[in-house]
């Protein structure tokens, strides 16, 4: 039986949720006793980073959760195997910086680098990443140390490749990640070709740019029949652009525009109104920030998300993926959904949204693009009220074409949709889950509807 998704109807008041208590473990040794079976510590036990995610797969009311924050050691840089080594509270920006003043970066563009290094290699993380091949950053891990449920520790190796693929975006399900070695490689300049289109011009489009591997990222104005892409390839210029030019870009689409819209909500009542000038001033900032300024780049120099109040509950988002062969149908429906919803419910999302082409990759068990490429569509908003009943009608629509949640960032994922999509893929990971968790002790009420 399908669990009844309800609207908020204002009739009824939600009672605060209970706190779960939280620890921050200094060293493995604090890890480990935490995650001893014989400890004080409440079950359920859930790891946590930065607190990106978009949903409850990181907390418990009743439970403890372990905050890694403090494990934040770049163990090693090895220029001659090119790989890293760090603990799983490093932040990617932080990673980044100190790459980039060797000459080197990660492998692909990874989006919202105030993510932790262990969050980000237990759930997907994705971005613009150029090429068809480790889509996700966790696809360039090839080594890690896990801390299990019972107390111990085990140590992945290249070698275990059933087993990493099973450890790579497993929700901190199997195992909290400790310390990871990635993949490096010398900085790599890219041309960022960018573009505004309508909305079908961009479908038209979608086919050819889904079998070509370039990096894309765009962003979608259903209400103004606008699309921004940004398109990138790899460039033969040794210039990687001005570090500040893409801050500044970032600095606009994660921080200012938010903060403006959030403004206008307050201080414009007329709805027409407000959200004529929420489009209008929406429409100018990508006009000015993606330009020409921002045409050369690294991974280093245009790392993005930076400025995102990320865990903080100001932007509220919802991600699927959707099949990249489809995606050119898709788009139109999508622009029809939001405004259909506009006119029958009273909302809309105030920002743009922002979606990215994500390659084919199985380099994890619980890929999203496990089978094919997919494009990944995140809706944003700053409104709170009305929030949850679209990201309700938003869900509808996306498994009614065929989409894919994630269990971090896709809110109001129905149980038989995920289910049916990951179908064999997550009975496998499964039978290691109960293997290296047989008391469900890493398992909280959020993350057992769809995997017990």
């Amino acid at each position: 039986m399908t669990p009844a998704r309800l609207r908020e109807t204002g009739r009824f008041q939600h009672l605060p949720s209970r706190e779960a208590h939280t620890s921050e473990p200094a060293s493995l040794q604090e890890l480990l006793t935490i995650l001893d079976p014989g400890s004080r510590y409440a079950k359920p036990l859930r790891p946590c980073g930065a607190r990106s995610a978009a949903t409850d797969c990181h907390s418990s009311s009743m439970g403890t959760t372990i905050s890694t924050a403090r494990l934040n050691r770049i163990v090693n840089i090895d220029h001659s195997a090119m790989t890293v080594t760090a603990n799983s509270g490093v932040r990617l920006d932080t990673l980044n910086r100190v790459l980039a003043e060797d000459g080197l970066e990660l492998v692909g563009s990874h989006e919202v680098v105030g993510r932790s290094l262990g969050g980000a290699i237990s759930a997907p993380c994705f971005g613009p990443s150029i090429g068809d091949s480790g889509a996700y950053l966790s696809s360039h891990v090839s080594s890690l140390k896990l801390a299990l449920s019972n107390g111990r520790v085990l140590n992945i190796t290249p070698e275990q490749k059933n087993l990493l693929g099973a450890v790579r975006m497993s929700y901190g399900l199997l195992g909290i990640v400790v310390e990871a070695t990635l993949k490096i490689r010398p900085a790599t300049v890219f041309h960022a070709d960018h573009r505004r289109v309508t909305i079908d011009d961009f479908a038209n489009a979608a086919g050819a740019l889904a079998d070509s591997a370039v990096g894309l990222q765009f962003y979608l104005m259903p209400h103004k029949d606008r699309a921004y892409l940004d398109i990138r390839r790899f460039s033969s210029k040794d210039s990687k652009g001005i570090k500040a030019l893409w801050a500044i870009k970032d600095w606009g689409e994660s921080t200012v525009l938010p903060r403006v819209c959030s403004s206008l909500h307050k201080v414009v009542p007329i709805r027409g109104m407000r959200f004529g000038l929420i489009d209008s001033i929406s429409a100018a900032a990508h006009d000015m920030v993606n330009s020409r300024f921002v045409a050369q780049g690294s991974n280093a120099t245009s790392e993005s998300g930076k400025y995102r109040a990320i865990g903080a509950g100001k932007i509220r988002f919802s991600t699927w993926c959707f099949p990249a062969t489809d995606f050119g149908v898709v788009l139109p429906a999508y622009r029809d959904f939001c405004r259909q919803t506009y006119e029958e419910h009273g909302y809309r999302c105030d920002l743009p949204a922002i979606g990215y082409r994500v390659a084919r990759d199985s380099s994890a068990l619980l890929s999203p693009s496990f089978d094919e490429t997919m494009i990944a569509l995140q809706t944003m908003s700053t409104q709170e009220k009305g929030w949850e009943d679209f990201v309700i009608d938003l869900a509808e629509f996306a498994e009614h074409w065929g989409g894919t949640p994630m269990f971090n960032l896709t809110r109001s994922a129905s149980v038989d949709h995920a289910r049916n999509v990951y179908a064999a893929r997550r009975n496998m990971f499964n039978k290691i889950r109960r293997q290296l968790d047989p008391d469900n002790r890493l398992l909280n009420p959020f993350l057992a509807q769809y995997f017990l």
